[in-house]
């Protein structure tokens, strides 16, 4: 049975961050608000969330999922970044952009099907960044869209809608429907891949 836990959006309750850090420690899958969605995820090392997670989504093996991390020294360790990289991160994160980046060999192989690059990111979101904190490695995540849907920006009908499917759902408000930025930075020049909540305007 799925937990259900509502949080301060802006004062994040530390009594409930650290309670639903410890469900998913315990190979949890949580849905959870980010600065543009509500996340579907799990933590890096955690197999069987991942397959959840695709199960859930009905997505292919090859689908490549975003690391959340809380800040820029985690990027760092999952990412290969370069000094004029790392001022481009720092300037847009926090903040609602996935950015694509070559992988380190800190990234687990399960979760790098043939590719050897990987999306991160670091929301600018009160609560996800207190539930990174807590927790001893980054999250897996992906939007909470479930097939032939839209995003879900409810956590009321999200209840609903995963009926049981995962461990934990965290109420952080109803959210805009509307998915973070994707921009590719592996082949030097920034090349936007998804428009979404982050204005792609900056990057030319």
């Amino acid at each position: 049975m799925s937990q259900f836990f509502r949080i301060h959006p802006d004062n994040p309750q530390k009594r409930l961050i650290t309670q639903a850090a410890e469900i998913i420690k315990k190979n949890g899958v949580a849905v959870f608000p980010t600065d543009t969605t509500y996340g579907l995820g799990c933590q890096i090392s955690n197999r069987k969330g991942i397959e959840r997670i695709m199960q859930i989504k009905r997505l292919p093996n090859s689908h490549q999922l975003s690391i959340l991390v809380p800040d820029l020294s985690g990027i760092s360790k999952y990412a290969r970044v370069d000094n004029q990289t790392y001022r481009l991160l720092k300037r847009f994160l926090p903040g609602p952009y996935t950015f694509i980046l070559d992988s380190t060999r800190d990234v687990p192989k399960s979760i790098l099907p043939k590719r050897k690059t990987i999306g991160l990111r670091i929301p600018d979101h009160s609560i996800c960044l207190a539930l990174l904190q807590e927790l001893d490695e980054p999250l897996l995540s992906t939007s909470f869209r479930l097939p032939e849907e839209d995003i879900l920006g409810d956590p009321e009908i999200i209840v609903e809608k995963t009926k049981g499917r995962v461990d934990l759902v965290i109420d952080g408000g109803i959210l805009l429907e509307n998915p973070s930025t994707i921009v590719d930075l592996t082949g030097g020049a920034p090349n936007v891949l998804r428009v979404g909540s982050g204005s792609p305007d900056v990057f030319g």
